[in-house]
């Protein structure tokens, strides 16, 4: 089957006008301190990586100026000790000295710096923090698994297909995984982007013609913490389908479980490095190209094909195989077990694939808040 790309008449603009965004800037021949608007930044600290995007507001959407991704692994032993580690600790602030160097560069005012799951869970994230704003001036602030589930939504609504009445965004991050189901029968179909938009102020429905929240819950479990929790097995097929099944039964107390799907009405988006790097893979990418991945709409069983050739290159053949990328080999099964537990439990031919996520939920809050996001279809 053909990878398709959403129908003209579901598509809906993006809210950013950017090609890779970790390669280049957007145009490299304006100057980003001139032009109207002030600029943004939002900054993900997450269990495996740190990246930041700064941009302005252009009309409905919002320009890329720069942006920065590093992997830092802060989560490293965190499982196994509860704490951060010193050597982890390090990486990060070297990381985010170079984030605050560009906020300075660009003159940055206003900002959202953030911090998700490995800082929520180690018993010495305070004094992390502490640290990181004394060495590297950067003051970050560590969100809920809530917060960081809307934020994953509301960055996802130009994917939603105005024929969609029952939709499954999941978030898969480096030490868990947030689900949020939406029931959007209830909108206009030509408003249900937008309703998906509006959800940045809560989960909970104010009136009538709002996206519904049925349920959305945050699994302590990610890439890199999975990975962790069967690193003592050897064998790598049998670890790969231990993660897979692991992962299922923390599924058990989300609501819609046990929902049937099987609904020309029913899709999932999947926000995450492992969702983008699978989509990549199929596509036979040896350099990643965020025009052909993002918006790509993938069945289970072309998700299951690629994941099928992973575990058949193994450990080795993963290393060195251009389209898994050296950042994210060591990590892309314990993903794939995460989305294959979920293509199982809601097997679909409507499968979106998001290159965009907290950060980018992050300046459109920010931007919503103040007002400066205009002429557009999204409120």
């Amino acid at each position: 089957m053909t990878p398709e790309r959403p129908r003209e008449e579901d598509a809906i603009p993006e809210y950013y006008d950017v090609g890779d965004v970790e390669d280049a800037l957007v145009d490299p021949s304006a100057s980003p301190l001139s032009g109207s608007g002030q600029l943004y930044a939002a900054l993900d600290l997450g269990t495996n990586s740190c990246r930041m995007l700064i941009a302005r507001p252009r009309g409905s959407q919002f320009q890329v100026i720069d942006s920065f991704s590093k992997t830092v692994q802060l989560g490293t032993g965190l499982e196994a000790s509860g704490r951060l580690s010193r050597g982890s600790m390090i990486r990060t602030i070297q990381a985010l000295r170079i984030c605050q160097k560009k906020l300075e560069k660009y003159r940055v005012k206003r900002m959202r710096l953030v911090a998700t799951e490995a800082c929520r869970r180690a018993k010495n994230s305070r004094d992390f923090l502490r640290q990181v704003r004394k060495e590297s001036g950067i003051q970050l602030e560590i969100i809920g698994p809530e917060e960081e589930a809307r934020l994953a939504v509301i960055s996802c609504a130009p994917l939603v297909n105005v024929t969609t009445e029952q939709l499954l965004i999941v978030d898969i991050g480096g030490g868990s995984t947030e689900l949020v189901w939406i029931d959007l029968t209830g909108v206009e179909p030509a408003d249900r982007p937008r309703a998906i938009m509006r959800l940045h102020a809560g989960f909970s429905p104010v009136g009538a013609g709002q996206a519904r929240v049925v349920d959305w819950i945050s699994v302590p479990l990610g890439v890199a913490t999975l990975k962790d929790q069967f690193s003592d097995v050897e064998d790598d097929a049998a670890r790969f389908a231990l993660m897979s099944w692991f992962f299922e039964e923390n599924l058990a107390s989300f609501a819609p479980y046990n929902l049937d799907n099987a609904r020309d009405g029913f899709q999932i988006i999947g926000t995450s490095g492992t969702v983008t790097t699978v989509a990549a893979s199929f596509l036979g990418l040896k350099r990643y190209d965020r025009a052909k991945v993002d918006g790509l709409r993938m069945s289970s069983d072309q998700i299951d094909t690629v994941i099928r050739e992973y575990l058949a290159l193994g450990p080795e053949g993963r290393r060195t195989d251009p389209r898994i990328g050296r950042d994210r080999h060591s990590l892309i099964m314990s993903g794939a077990a995460i989305l294959q537990a979920l293509m199982r439990v809601w097997p679909t031919d409507r499968l979106s694939v998001a290159d965009r996520g907290l950060r980018e939920g992050l300046l459109y809050a920010q931007m919503s808040a103040d007002g400066v996001l205009t002429d557009g279809p999204y409120e």
